[in-house]
């Protein structure tokens, strides 16, 4: 048995007991339009969730934040205030727990959970100086501080914040960062040394630039060097923890100056910017590719990648240091991401024009089995066919035990937010696990 599948293949022991503790659904009212599993729709209107690599279903399984977007066909204004929402699983109730100005349309304000239910981080900006910060806020409660950094992705203790430039990176691809006046917001013009990635503590607030894009041109091992860097726009763009909080990774993007295709790389590091590697380099991710991932064991990535001359990418995972390169799965599409606990599952969602959906506005909410070479669309859900950063994804992501799916949709016309049981599909695996049939 192959390295890749061994590690996704581990860990069934235990998982039953972990589905058992999930808190019930039975507040909300099932949603059975082109579904395989139980799902229900958990939000109101103008809603959405962050994105596929962290859950908005808190460490206790109770809660579920997300964000409403205060109007759904425009760009965001500087300063407009959008809503940090959370939804009580076993209530069903709804309520607004914090207003964000730091927000754009693909991610909100980031919003995400920290080390427990008590702590949930968004972005916000002060509208008096035009500065973007974190807030840690406790839900239940109310209280709330400020933070010196943004989050893009939190530690899954809670007690680091990764960020890029969420600011500036916007000149690079809109809908991910914080919006301020375009006369705020500087551009990168070469591998500049004043911009990168930030580390903020959440005990004290403080922040640390950890490396600059400079270094990151300068020191990641392949290089990823080239010829007049002062022609090309430099920007970081997402930044994400392993689960063991022991490696980052994030992509590096450049394009020219004057217009033009842009260039993009992966890169890893230790969480103090030391041991620069370029898993994905510029010419392997010219031929294709989109959304890297980590993997539950902290040491592999996941992507759509093109490696072989089959029609659609292939979904591969590979070492941080570029090494153990595997197809897992073909065809690759959306947003995928691997079962937390172990199971030989992917989940994953398409872009409408990706080969696996049907060309009417619905992608498949796709359940891939890693060692059946098998799928299962366990819903297809309604996007729109809205396009650019206008474009809604449904950004499937695993709750923190594995049993559950959370999805954005488009249905009575506004962004909503789904849930998925899959617990059915994962007992049927540990069975046949535990039977060898």
């Amino acid at each position: 048995m192959s390295n890749t599948v061994s590690f996704v293949l581990a860990g069934w022991l235990g998982i039953a007991s972990l589905l058992a503790q999930q808190a019930p659904i039975a507040a909300f009212t099932p949603y059975t339009t082109n579904t395989l599993v139980p799902v229900v729709k958990i939000s109101s209107g103008r809603v959405i969730h962050r994105f596929f690599d962290t859950s908005p279903v808190s460490p206790s399984g109770r809660y579920v934040a997300l964000f409403r977007l205060p109007q759904e066909t425009r760009r965001p204004k500087p300063g407009e205030v959008g809503e940090v929402v959370l939804v009580d699983l076993q209530t069903g109730k709804e309520r607004v727990v914090a207003q964000s100005r730091g927000w754009e349309m693909q991610l909100g304000a980031n919003v995400q959970w920290g080390g427990s239910d008590a702590e949930l981080y968004f972005n916000d900006v002060d509208t008096a100086t035009w500065k973007a910060f974190a807030v840690q806020v406790n839900p239940l409660t109310g209280q709330s501080r400020r933070l010196e950094g943004t989050v893009f992705m939190a530690s899954a203790d809670g007690k680091k914040l990764a960020s890029y430039n969420l600011i500036s990176s916007r000149r690079a691809q809109v809908g991910y960062g914080v919006v301020i006046p375009d006369s705020l917001t500087p551009k990168n013009i070469g591998p500049v040394s004043t911009d990168g990635i930030d580390i903020t503590d959440t005990r004290t607030g403080k922040t640390k630039r950890i490396v600059s894009i400079r270094e990151i041109y300068e020191k990641s091992v392949p290089s990823i060097a080239i010829a007049n860097p002062q022609d090309f726009e430099y920007y970081c763009f997402q930044v994400k923890w392993n689960p063991q909080g022991t490696r980052l990774l994030t992509t590096v993007q450049w394009a020219p100056v004057t217009g033009g295709p842009r260039r993009r790389s992966v890169i890893t590091m230790r969480p103090d910017g030391s041991d620069l590697h370029t898993a994905i380099t510029p010419d392997q991710w010219a031929k294709g590719g989109h959304h890297v991932n980590w993997t539950p064991d902290g040491e592999h990535l996941s992507m759509n990648l093109e490696v072989d001359n089959r029609p659609g990418l292939e979904l591969i995972t590979v070492r941080y240091d570029g090494t153990d390169m595997k197809t897992v799965f073909h065809p690759g599409s959306g947003h995928p991401s691997l079962q937390p606990k172990g199971l030989p599952y992917i989940v994953t969602d398409a872009y409408p024009n990706e080969g696996v959906t049907a060309n009417d506005g619905t992608v498949p909410i796709r359940l891939l089995n890693l060692s059946t070479g098998t799928e299962q669309a366990i819903a297809k859900i309604f996007l729109s066919k809205a396009q650019g950063e206008f474009r809604i994804d449904a950004h499937p992501a695993w709750d923190h035990s594995g049993r559950y799916v959370v999805f954005n949709g488009f249905v009575d016309g506004t962004r909503s937010v789904f849930l998925a049981d899959l617990k059915r599909q994962l007992d049927d695996t540990n069975k046949t696990n535990s039977t060898g049939k």
